[in-house]
């Protein structure tokens, strides 16, 4: 990626410890462990269908509070690093935070024929609009990372006006899909692309298990895959009325919608993250008053750890609560 407006000062990564790899495999060392005791609920869809969402806490004591929802990355969870560590940054505010969990990505293969993707945001509009209903109008706010945040980015920018959140914030983004999937199958890019699809098969496979003939593909198909690309042909694409993967990258990318966010949103990239490529950068020109772009040097993907070896610092941690406090401490 190139460096024009690049933030030097936005962040630091941890001394010796400024490689993209290393930055975006540090925070599974920093947050092994999730301290955080999550509430449980299960919400049922409009089709019968279900998301699972892991709170900070039970809503019903902390219906007042604040709000923020996270939408996690590709296979992410209430368990992964950036997940579990914003939920405790988001309590230790005073704000009642929330994962959606994609469709299957709880540990239970969801019941129909689809799966979730980076432009899917029916589920995502549902929830938002539960949240309303069921739990109070209260100042709400949205994370997406990686994938979740090329969705949110895409809803923001597809219902504009009508957005139901005071703010949002979109962490390494793929914001153009077709560019980040040719990265992943370059260089040592390579290896995330070979551990994310194996998360992806697994997956897949549990689904077919549960619920044989919800996915247009059978054991041995699924296994032959070599690419996310393939993965996005053959299930992706088809599952959701799209022509094939090119078709889906094309018409679910988020950077051409940015025009027409209308709520606050931030948008933090890294210069150096593996999984993207300038594509991903929006035009200063295309951007409205509405969002603020922030490109740092380093941080890898979903990465960025700063601080010093005995005490590392999750800059993500610090940045979205201090970003989001003017939309939530209001």
């Amino acid at each position: 990626m190139n460096f024009n407006n690049v933030n030097d000062d936005a962040f630091r990564p941890l001394p010796g410890l400024s490689n993209p790899h290393l930055q975006t495999m540090l925070p599974r060392l920093v947050r092994r462990r999730i301290s955080l005791m999550p509430h449980w609920q299960r919400l049922t869809l409009p089709d019968s269908d279900f998301v699972d969402l892991a709170w900070s806490e039970d809503p019903a004591q902390a219906r007042h509070k604040p709000r923020v929802v996270l939408f996690h990355g590709l296979e992410g969870s209430v368990h992964s690093p950036y997940a579990h560590g914003l939920l405790q940054a988001f309590q230790a505010r005073g704000w009642l935070g929330v994962v959606m969990h994609f469709r299957g990505c709880s540990g239970e293969p969801n019941r129909l024929a689809r799966i979730y993707h980076s432009g899917e945001t029916e589920d995502a509009s549902y929830l938002l609009q539960w949240l309303r209903d069921e739990w109070g109008h209260v100042p709400t706010a949205a994370v997406g990372v990686s994938l979740g945040g090329n969705m949110l980015a895409f809803l923001m920018g597809q219902q504009q006006e009508r957005c139901l959140l005071d703010a949002g914030v979109v962490i390494s983004a793929p914001l153009m899909l077709e560019p980040c999937s040719v990265k992943l199958e370059q260089g040592f890019s390579r290896v995330y692309q070979r551990y994310l699809l194996g998360l992806l098969k697994q997956n897949a496979a549990r689904k077919l298990h549960a619920w044989p003939g919800t996915l247009p593909v059978d054991l041995p198909a699924l296994k032959a895959m070599k690419k996310l690309r393939e993965f996005d042909d053959a299930i992706t694409a088809r599952a959701h009325g799209f022509r094939d993967a090119s078709d889906y990258y094309q018409r679910c990318s988020a950077l051409p919608l940015l025009p027409g966010v209308a709520k606050p949103l931030l948008i933090i990239h890294a210069a150096d993250d593996p999984f993207m490529t300038a594509a991903v950068i929006p035009p200063p020109a295309m951007l409205p008053a509405t969002v603020e772009y922030q490109l740092t040097r380093h941080g890898g993907h979903v990465g960025f750890v700063g601080g010093t070896l005995l005490k590392p610092q999750m800059w993500l941690e610090q940045r979205v609560p201090q970003w989001l406090s003017t939309w939530l401490d209001k």
